[in-house]
């Protein structure tokens, strides 16, 4: 059994496929949540950041094609299409738009935790590979190793706090972080009640990073629940 559980976001209209699924997956050792169509399914995937995403193909109202190239613009999060036919023509269309691997309906499901596990231990190993020694944005420098933090060329300070703050919203950027999380993560589990510690600091951070700390452009805030570095920055009202 695994220490730290990877989370499977399962994405199907079978109430009962759902719920075999769960079971299955929480027996291998996984954090499972499911959803009934795909924009439920795209909800999930910005809140609750999966590690890998079963996803089948013929869904209601937005059918797997369609939730597949929405995943792609917003993350790559591994993709396992779940299929019936498993025709040649939809296994190259699935992976032109980016999914990972295929498996046909109903699945073995012995077989189809190796796979998941195998897409894990694939993505893991690129994610390690692929870390650049520097984050590069267009308002944002970082040298991991030394620290050193440029804002729009300048050299700026930060604490050792700042830092890691900065450095938690920067590795998840794009994606929500709730204040739960930036606790445990920057100040450690005796600290997850206290969300004034978020507040303080993303305060303190703004005001060296964001050219008008009053209309925040970087990080960015989702009322009652966390913040997220935004991956887009907007050309200044004239």
């Amino acid at each position: 059994m695994r220490t730290v559980k990877e989370k499977v976001l399962v994405i199907d209209d079978d109430a009962g496929f759902l719920e075999q699924s769960r079971q299955w997956l929480q027996n291998a050792g996984y954090e499972v949540f499911t959803a009934e169509n795909g924009t439920a399914g795209l909800r999930k995937l910005f809140t609750g950041r999966p590690d890998i995403i079963l996803l089948d193909l013929s869904l209601p109202e937005m059918d797997g094609w369609e939730v597949c190239r929405r995943i792609r613009d917003m993350s790559d999060t591994p993709v396992i299409m779940i299929t019936t036919n498993g025709q040649k023509s939809d296994i190259l269309k699935g992976f032109s738009l980016g999914a990972d691997d295929f498996v046909g309906k109903p699945p073995d499901f012995p077989e189809l935790i190796a796979r998941i596990g195998a897409v894990l231990r694939r993505s893991l190993s690129i994610r390690r590979e692929d870390k650049p020694a520097i984050f590069h944005h267009p308002e944002i420098e970082i040298d991991w190793r030394s620290h050193q933090v440029y804002i729009r060329g300048q050299l700026v300070k930060l604490s050792p706090t700042e830092f890691k703050l900065l450095s938690c919203l920067i590795e998840n950027r794009g994606w929500l972080v709730t204040h739960e999380e930036l606790l445990r993560k920057v100040w450690g589990p005796d600290y997850i009640t206290d969300k004034s510690f978020v507040k303080l600091y993303i305060r303190y951070l703004r005001q060296k990073i964001e050219k008008d700390p009053s209309r925040p452009q970087l990080i960015l805030t989702e009322r009652g629940i966390g913040y997220r570095f935004s991956t887009q920055i907007k050309e200044p009202i004239s």
